[in-house]
């Protein structure tokens, strides 16, 4: 147990440094991500000390299970194929720009619609992919318009990462713990449209006041023209999403897993834009774009706290957590812890982690820690950047623009928004459930 305890925390630590101060090594031309390196040695320590045995791994990798990680990774690199390449066609840019066009001249109204627009695209498509998008978009036209670019940042990364709890699909930590708990598509959904809601309408009313004589001055900026590179591009990738998001409601009744429909939809567009521009006689660049751009490194870093939660479990630390928690006031101690550990250990492995932790004697009880866990592993990750990927990408996408925003910002506005949100949410579930 000693063995398995020290290397968790070693990993752990090291994964907080190297996303601090070394999230990137750089051999010649390539840059590569350290996160994932961390987690993979952690992982092959656990084989190595025989903390966890290579039958368990392979075993817990291929299990017919809800939980089965490969499914899940390949449920949200699907959901993110599908968004990145709405992106690539530039759905994303030309609703933004639209957005800057009508409103530019009142910044209240812009930052209302800016929030407004973040979170229904968040709920539809994926939070990371937003952030990606919207980032550098809110750097430039700031920088044009001559205005304070923090509001605007705050406010997308605080949407992008509140009402990414409202589906399933919304964040990686959402699938994976719902799907611990088989949990379905319509059931998540009945649980987290209030506290989402709710809190959402709370946090951004903080952030108006906490940001409002900055919105107060006029501004003039200049709207370029951005077009929709294909319509029919954009067409084959609207169709494909919602028909997925059709498919993952009817889910529970068709008796369809969640990771074949994404599957099948991300495979229909991906046969459906290869025929047709072949057919045309037009470049497969925006294949080739779209695939550079999924995020293969979640795969590796994913099995990787898989290979260390297994470990942690098969030597009973988890049970030892889950016995520390109890059984009471499970919507705060959950809720709260899942929200301070995803800044310890990031939400991703945080939450491989509490579905093991999480082993409750009925389901009601369960239910209650699932989603307030998942309430703390997106809430969580406006609090530090390391509290989700998409606070790394994020604080290096302000960085390359020349935005100041330090960790101690990042920390401040984390807690002054995201803590009173985390409260609401939680409130919120507990109305669902008393």
């Amino acid at each position: 147990m000693i063995e398995t305890i020290v290397i968790a925390v070693l990993t752990c630590v090291s994964l907080i440094c190297s996303i601090l101060f070394f999230p990137k090594i750089k051999i010649k031309k390539f840059e590569i991500s350290t996160y994932w390196i961390i987690c993979f040695i952690g992982a092959i320590l656990m084989l190595c000390f025989g903390c966890v045995g290579f039958d368990d791994v392979v075993g817990g990798l291929f299990q017919d299970s809800a939980i089965n990680p490969i499914k899940i990774l390949l449920l949200f690199i699907s959901m993110t194929f599908l968004s990145i390449f709405l992106d690539e066609v530039g759905f994303f840019r030309f609703l933004a720009n639209l957005l800057v066009k009508h409103f530019k001249s009142n910044q209240k109204l812009l930052f209302l619609t800016l929030y407004l627009m973040v979170a229904v695209l968040t709920v539809f498509t994926s939070n990371d992919i937003v952030i990606l998008t919207f980032t550098p978009f809110i750097c430039y036209f700031s920088k044009n318009a001559k205005i304070n670019p923090i509001p605007y940042l705050v406010a997308e990364f605080a949407a992008a990462n509140t009402y990414s709890m409202m589906l399933i699909i919304g964040n990686p930590t959402n699938i994976y713990l719902a799907t611990s708990s088989n949990i379905d598509f319509l059931s998540y959904l009945e649980a987290m449209w209030l506290p989402t809601l709710v809190c959402g309408v709370v946090q951004f009313g903080i952030m108006f006041l906490l940001f409002y004589k900055s919105l107060s001055i006029k501004i003039e900026a200049s709207v370029e023209q951005v077009k929709i590179k294909s319509k029919l591009d954009l067409t084959f990738g609207l169709v494909s999403l919602f028909s997925c998001l059709i498919l993952l409601i009817l889910s529970s009744y068709i008796s369809f897993d969640m990771w074949l429909i994404c599957i099948i939809c991300a495979g229909v567009l991906l046969i459906s834009i290869i025929i047709t521009h072949l057919v045309r006689h037009k470049s497969l660049k925006i294949i080739l774009n779209t695939t550079k751009r999924l995020p293969f490194t979640l795969i590796p870093f994913v099995i990787s706290m898989f290979v260390i939660v297994l470990a942690l479990n098969k030597q009973g630390i988890t049970e030892i957590i889950g016995n520390f928690l109890g059984e009471d006031n499970l919507i705060l101690k959950y809720g709260t812890s899942s929200f301070l550990a995803s800044n310890l250990i990031n939400n991703i492995p945080m939450s491989v982690l509490f579905s093991n932790i999480i082993n409750l004697p009925n389901d009601a009880l369960r239910n209650q820690a699932i989603y307030s866990t998942i309430i703390g592993s997106n809430l969580g990750a406006f609090f530090t950047p390391v509290g989700a990927l998409a606070g790394i990408m994020f604080m290096d996408l302000v960085k390359k623009q020349d935005i100041k925003f330090s960790f101690l910002m990042f920390l401040k506005y984390g807690s002054i928004v995201m803590i009173p949100t985390l409260f609401v949410a939680l409130g919120m579930l507990s109305v669902f459930f008393y």
